[in-house]
């Protein structure tokens, strides 16, 4: 007889729906908020201990932009468990930057990349993202777009600016990681930027900055007269 083990073989005291009602969830480990959203364990494992067994070998971080291909290889974790946890992070990631993001003003490039730059953190590969501002420079939403390395073909004007007129942007400001920690533009940096700003005046959305991160330090366009406004 094939036995799951789920969390009501759980001791009452010990489960994490229980903890969480009883002692409210800030009180409740990783492991035990992970457990609640996977609901089953294996054969041989309870949820608590199939939990734990991905922070082992993930940490937070590493969850943040972990895969459905890479979950549903973790022995307990199929297609759907592995759905259902990436839907979770995604909705905790969009209520952070939303609570964030609110009515935030960033007038230049070391703000934004202050407040933006937790966003690359142990990446391997580039991230592009689109922040919008309203007439008064206060951030509206911020918007990953693109993963991988960062072209003319892969980076389309057309989806920078459809998000912009969705959310009634004034302007823009592109950013986007170099993994290498390099953050000196490449040449095809230079050629998205010069093409993504003309975009910009022809659109009446003005594209005032192309911000380069590491986790240490920033390039600027603006900074450095690479853009004219």
């Amino acid at each position: 007889m094939i036995i799951i083990y789920k969390i009501k073989d759980i001791p009452i005291s010990e489960r994490p729906r229980e903890k969480l009602k009883n002692i409210g969830v800030n009180n409740l480990s990783d492991s035990e908020i992970l457990a609640i959203i996977l609901k089953t364990g294996t054969i041989s494992k309870s949820v608590n201990d199939l939990a734990i067994d991905i922070l082992n070998k993930y940490n937070l971080n590493d969850l943040k932009n972990i895969s459905i291909n890479e979950l549903s290889k973790i022995k307990g974790i199929g297609e759907v468990k592995a759905i259902e946890l990436v839907a979770s992070i995604e909705l905790g990631k969009r209520i952070f930057l939303n609570k964030n993001n609110k009515l935030k003003k960033l007038v230049n490039a070391k703000d934004i990349w202050e407040d933006s730059k937790y966003l690359f953190n142990d990446l391997k590969q580039e991230y592009f993202y689109a922040l919008y501002f309203n007439n008064k420079q206060e951030l509206i939403e911020r918007k990953l777009l693109f993963m991988g390395t960062i072209n003319a073909s892969t980076v389309h004007p057309r989806e920078v600016f459809k998000e912009a007129y969705r959310v009634s942007a004034s302007s823009i400001i592109c950013m986007h990681n170099h993994p290498s920690g390099d953050i000196n533009p490449s040449r095809e940096d230079i050629r998205f930027t010069d093409n993504i700003v003309k975009t910009g005046y022809i659109q009446g959305i003005p594209v005032l900055d192309h911000i380069i991160v590491s986790e240490s330090s920033y390039y600027s366009f603006y900074d450095n007269n690479m853009i004219n406004i």
